[in-house]
C-alpha cells in the first residue's frame, strides 16, 4: 500500500490549500476534494474489514472490467453516494484529525484476506486486490482534479 500511503502524503500536502475553487474545473474546493476522498477510503477500507471473506462471489462486471483496466475515472460522469459527501464546515484540523483516522485504517489493510470484500454502487463486489487499486484510482483521480484547481 505504498502507492496509496504516498497519495494520502500528497492529499495532506494540499490543506494549506483547501478554500481554492476554481469553477472551470471544480464547483468543489481543494477541501471538499480531500474530505470526499478521505470519507471514501474510511468508509471502503471499514467496509472491507468487517466483510466475510466466504461470503465473496466474483461476478462479471463490464464497468469494473473497463474503468479498473484503463486506470481511469472520468470526469464529471458518475455522482457519489451521499454518505461520502462532506458535510458542515472543512477545516484544517478537521481533515488533520481524518487524516489520522485514515492512516490508522490504512495500515490494517495487510491483515486482511484476499477474499476481503466490498460492495461498490457501479462495479459490484471487489476483493481485497481490487479494492486496493481502486482507492488508489479514485484517490489519484481527486489528487488530479485538486492539482489542476491549485494551477
Amino acid at each position: 500500500m505504498d502507492k496509496l500511503n504516498d497519495l494520502i502524503q500528497e492529499l495532506e500536502n494540499n490543506i494549506s490549500f483547501l478554500e481554492n475553487k476554481t469553477d472551470h474545473v471544480s464547483k468543489a474546493t481543494v477541501g471538499w476534494h480531500i474530505e470526499h476522498s478521505l470519507k471514501v477510503l474510511t468508509q471502503i477500507i471499514g467496509a472491507v474489514e468487517q466483510s466475510t471473506p466466504e461470503n465473496y462471489k466474483r461476478k462479471f462486471n463490464l464497468n469494473r472490467m473497463i474503468f479498473l483496466g484503463l486506470n481511469f475515472i472520468p470526469r464529471g460522469k458518475a455522482r457519489a453516494p451521499k454518505s461520502v459527501l462532506p458535510e458542515g464546515e472543512i477545516t484544517a484540523d478537521s481533515l488533520k484529525k481524518h487524516f489520522e483516522k485514515v492512516k490508522v485504517l490504512i495500515s490494517k489493510i495487510s491483515q486482511l484476506k484476499p477474499n476481503n470484500h466490498f460492495k461498490h454502487p457501479y462495479f459490484g463486489d471487489l476483493n481485497l486486490e481490487q479494492t486496493k487499486k481502486f482507492v488508489v484510482l479514485h484517490t489519484n483521480h481527486h489528487l488530479k482534479i485538486i492539482k489542476d484547481i491549485t494551477r
